[in-house]
């Protein structure tokens, strides 16, 4: 199971739960780090008694964004091994990121405390986010004379409304979990401290259904966002035609037929 000293994996069920592990640092984002993302992506996504994603962070913080103490020194933190990682795959950070790769599973987001630069880029690359009351979201770049490049000048105004996602970006100023909602970045905001529980039970809710006709709803979702409704609805038709045919298929109406949980198989 991947993971590094930066990053912690474990399973639920049939969910694999990837954990931003540098809390005294409010999970800012090191190269171990990184490479534990890129790792646990691509787990996922091998791995077909993987059925969804939680990606969280611990000691009360999501993650900050990038390390800019690092990045002002010799770069990024990271040994030797890390570094040849990346020497080997130069493109290794922003498939972590998720602005370069697309996992198969949904990726649900559980926010506690500060989710900021890097880390409200990383949101965006998420499916479905869950809030606690007092997270905090912010694209901080422009106060630091940077570019957030990690994808929000092109994602976020596809995500909410574009006069909201140019105040996000331009301004640079912090939001509130309820603001957040209230322009759509994240879904829902619960009460602190229950952020990876409610991500949890939304897993389990995913987990219960046909992972076939999960992961080909998700893939439709996107490869039509930029279609014309005619080329959209032709792609969906490609899309979901084949999953009527599957075993997963029939099996779902028998179990409601028979009024029994259904057993799905990838199949």
């Amino acid at each position: 199971m991947a993971g590094t000293e930066h990053l912690t994996v474990r399973r639920e069920g049939a969910t694999l739960v990837l954990t931003l592990n540098r809390p005294e640092a409010k999970n800012a984002l090191s190269l171990p780090m990184l490479v534990g993302l890129h790792d646990g992506w691509l787990e996922a996504d091998a791995d077909d008694t993987v059925r969804s994603v939680v990606l969280t962070g611990a000691g009360g913080s999501f993650c900050a964004g990038m390390d800019l103490k690092a990045l002002a020194g010799d770069g990024m933190a990271g040994g030797e091994h890390y570094r040849e990682r990346l020497r080997a795959d130069p493109d290794l950070h922003w498939k972590a990121m998720l602005r370069h790769h697309r996992p198969r599973k949904p990726v649900i987001a559980a926010v506690e405390g500060p989710c900021v630069a890097g880390g409200t880029e990383i949101l965006q690359g998420t499916d479905i986010r869950v809030a606690g009351a007092s997270a905090t979201f912010g694209l901080f770049e422009v106060r630091r004379g940077l570019f957030p490049i990690g994808g929000s000048t092109v994602r976020l105004p596809r995500q909410i409304p574009r006069t909201h996602a140019l105040e996000m970006l331009l301004t640079g100023r912090p939001y509130t979990a309820e603001e957040a909602a209230r322009i759509g970045l994240v879904g829902r905001v619960v009460p602190d401290g229950t952020a990876l529980d409610a991500a949890l039970e939304t897993a389990e809710r995913i987990n219960a259904c046909g992972p076939l006709a999960v992961e080909a709803v998700k893939a439709s979702v996107y490869e039509t966002a930029e279609m014309t409704e005619e080329d959209g609805l032709a792609a969906e038709l490609k899309r979901g035609w084949p999953v009527f045919a599957t075993a997963d298929a029939k099996e779902g109406a028998k179990a409601f037929a028979e009024k029994r949980t259904p057993v799905y198989r990838r199949q």
